[in-house]
């Protein structure tokens, strides 16, 4: 037995959990750090009672309910205030002219984990004042994650390298304007959430969200094996609209997937695609 009452975790158990998980479900947490995922089995074992990795494994093959509290525990998002800062300015520039076209536009921001970048986009869109069309439907699999998103509070500390990369993203006016520091919490200001709808989605099991205008899904497909990537980008794809973006992260790529004819390239840096009529 480990410390304090935890079971002990070997390393041979956690391969052959984290194996199990991927081939099961095709969430991949192998690439993930080893310390931190063998403290969070510790802690999930103790949690749940179960003696070993060993004892545990057939039931979460087994179990989807279990596979999601075991995923919460796995689960480390990692996203920043306008994450890759020159992405937020080919939005602003080549996709919300586009989406300032319809009268009132969806967008789906799935894998938002603790809302960052749903904050950063409303920031955007509010700059080009389209936000008052916009209905955002912000989800995850976490709902950890997700009432973390919905409070909106981060640590001030980071809100300087946040407003470095507001104005590296074309921000147009002072990035404190949007939050309020209080002590060492920022709370980001709650005109920014009136047309966000947070909610729980998984994308190896649920299904897609119809007439969204753009998909933002960034650096959640990495974390995918091949058949999981073409389950969520077939969702992206059957949810958008003829004429509808998609904007994935810059280590994703569209091509070599199923639905890669689906898309042109608006931008192949900053992965944003738009989708065209071919069937």
């Amino acid at each position: 037995m480990g410390t304090m009452g935890e079971a002990e975790v070997e390393p041979t158990e956690t391969d052959l959990l984290l194996e199990a998980v991927f081939q099961r479900y095709g969430y991949d947490y192998r690439s993930y750090a080893r310390a931190s995922i063998e403290r969070r089995t510790r802690q999930f074992l103790s949690a749940t009672g179960y003696a070993s990795v060993s004892e545990m494994i057939p039931e979460v093959l087994h179990d989807k309910e279990l596979l999601a509290r075991l995923t919460r525990y796995f689960s480390i998002p990692v996203t920043e205030m306008f994450r890759d800062p020159s992405v937020y300015r080919v939005v602003r520039e080549e996709v919300v002219p586009l989406l300032r076209t319809w009268p009132h536009f969806k967008i789906w921001h799935a894998g938002c984990a603790t809302g960052e970048e749903v904050y950063s986009l409303a920031i955007v869109l509010k700059e080009e004042g389209v936000y008052d069309r916009a209905t955002i439907y912000a989800t995850d699999c976490s709902d950890e994650a997700l009432e973390r998103a919905r409070e909106g509070v981060y640590e001030v500390g980071k809100m300087k390298e946040a407003t470095q990369k507001y104005q590296q993203a074309g921000g147009k006016a002072s990035f404190s304007e949007y939050y309020h520091a209080c002590c060492d919490a920022a709370a980001m200001d709650g005109s920014l959430k009136e047309r966000i709808t947070f909610a729980n989605h998984n994308l190896a099991v649920d299904e897609a969200f119809g007439e969204m205008h753009l998909v933002f899904c960034r650096n959640v497909l990495i974390y995918f094996n091949r058949e999981l990537q073409n389950r969520a980008l077939g969702l992206f794809t059957e949810s958008l609209v003829h004429g509808g973006f998609l904007c994935l992260g810059t280590k994703e790529d569209i091509r070599f997937t199923d639905v890669s004819n689906r898309y042109e390239a608006v931008d192949r840096r900053a992965r944003i695609y738009k989708k065209n009529g071919a069937s």
